[in-house]
């Protein structure tokens, strides 16, 4: 019989090797959906608002049932920092939008504030980055932004036009978002078009780490479904 003896030296290295890949798998991490398709388990929101149809998640408001004011659906999976986000949305009327890194401002009518990816049923806001009771509009579509540390927006760069990039946008129809937060630089994509950046060096108000929430608008009635919503937490 044949006797192979390997030395704790070729094992050390032989493990040492095998670490960067074991490492690099576990910073890149994964998506994973935070949303079943099915029922609001591991989310809480104000009723009646808040259902799920045709397995997604949907906001509505009507003339029966109004809201006073802006109220969201919020995933209670505690804070997040740095990620990536990704879900579908279908917006029949009115303005909503995703809330991230975001605080609860009045827990019983869950109200929130915070960075926001917006998007409406009409041409002019989808895409943009609005800090909702948080500094107001931050980054606009097609453009790259730097809030300064003084509180101002400066944009840096032309990323796109508003125009073309909102043909982009299908109205009435399922869309793709994608959020990227990153440190504090933060990128809205639609259907896979880069909509806006924001990089935040407001040091007094910025935010490295918060909630994910989902808005129902005030205001006219109004109709939001959100489905596929899958979470990549970054180191």
């Amino acid at each position: 019989m044949m006797c192979i003896f390997t030395s704790p030296l070729v094992l050390v290295v032989l493990f040492t090797l095998s670490l960067p890949v074991l490492r690099s798998s576990v910073e890149a991490g994964e998506f994973k959906p935070i949303f079943d398709g099915k029922s609001l388990d591991g989310w809480k929101g104000k009723e009646p608002f808040w259902s799920v149809e045709d397995g997604a998640i949907t906001g509505t408001t009507t003339k029966e049932h109004p809201t006073k004011e802006n109220t969201f659906l919020i995933w209670q999976g505690g804070k997040v920092g740095n990620f990536e986000l990704k879900l579908k949305y279908r917006i029949h009327s009115g303005n909503s939008g995703i809330q991230y890194r975001s605080f609860e401002v009045t827990p019983d009518s869950f109200v929130v504030g915070g960075y926001q990816a917006d998007f409406e049923s009409g041409t002019k806001w989808s895409g943009i980055v609005y800090g909702e009771k948080f500094r107001g509009i931050l980054s606009q579509r097609g453009d790259k932004t730097i809030f300064t540390r003084e509180g101002k927006p400066k944009v840096v760069e032309k990323i796109g036009d508003p125009a073309e990039l909102q043909k982009v946008i299908k109205q009435g129809e399922w869309n793709d978002y994608h959020i990227i937060a990153d440190g504090f630089t933060f990128t809205h994509k639609i259907n896979g078009e880069v909509m806006t950046i924001l990089i935040d060096e407001h040091e007094d108000k910025r935010r490295a780490k918060g909630i994910i929430a989902l808005q129902v608008h005030t205001g006219p009635p109004m109709k939001v479904q959100f489905k596929d919503i899958e979470l990549k937490k970054l180191d």
